[in-house]
């Protein structure tokens, strides 16, 4: 039942840049258009759980609802998803463990965990199985960083570095319990 993160990241660790944007993302050429392994990933889970701000930049982008996954958006202020995401998007809310523990229990055994609340309160309970990170070659010098403080350190085991399209790296790791 593993709770997996799949995210990019700068060099220096940000998923977003001081005002909240991602566009830095799309600046590494890709003229084959690869999803960089996402479709092969995807096809591993049964459902996300992304937080509510991540939600809002997903919908941003003005293109079709990218996931063909129930996606779980986690919020305690929103009491509804847009009218287009109905059947596709639920909002939940509650204590992460018990979360996880409902929808294991639906049969959503393989989650992947997105946005940077989100994953940083997943860590701080232990709750992440998997880090799948690509590095894109750019230094921020600040924003949304990925990880948080935490209680303990967490182990994990680097299991494979892939370079992808000649500019960035994703590294994946195993958390050792």
């Amino acid at each position: 039942m593993p709770n997996i993160v799949y995210i990019a990241t700068s060099l220096d660790g940000f998923i977003a840049d001081k005002h909240n944007k991602v566009d830095w993302l799309h600046d590494i050429p890709n003229p084959e258009g690869s999803d960089l392994g996402f479709s092969d990933f995807m096809a591993r889970i049964d459902a996300l759980i992304m937080g509510r701000n991540t939600l809002e930049i997903v919908l941003s982008f003005g293109i079709d609802w990218p996931y063909n996954k129930p996606v779980f958006v986690l919020s305690n202020t929103l009491t509804e998803v847009p009218a287009e995401l109905e059947g596709k998007a639920f909002i939940i809310n509650g204590e992460l463990e018990h979360i996880v523990q409902q929808l294991n229990s639906k049969g959503y055994q393989n989650l992947y965990i997105d946005g940077g609340k989100t994953i940083q309160g997943f860590l701080q309970r232990d709750l992440i199985d998997e880090l799948i990170i690509t590095t894109i070659p750019v230094l921020l010098g600040g924003g949304i960083p990925l990880f948080g403080e935490l209680a303990a350190p967490l182990k994990f085991k680097h299991v494979k570095a892939e370079r992808l399209i000649d500019h960035l790296v994703q590294n994946s790791f195993i958390r050792q319990r």
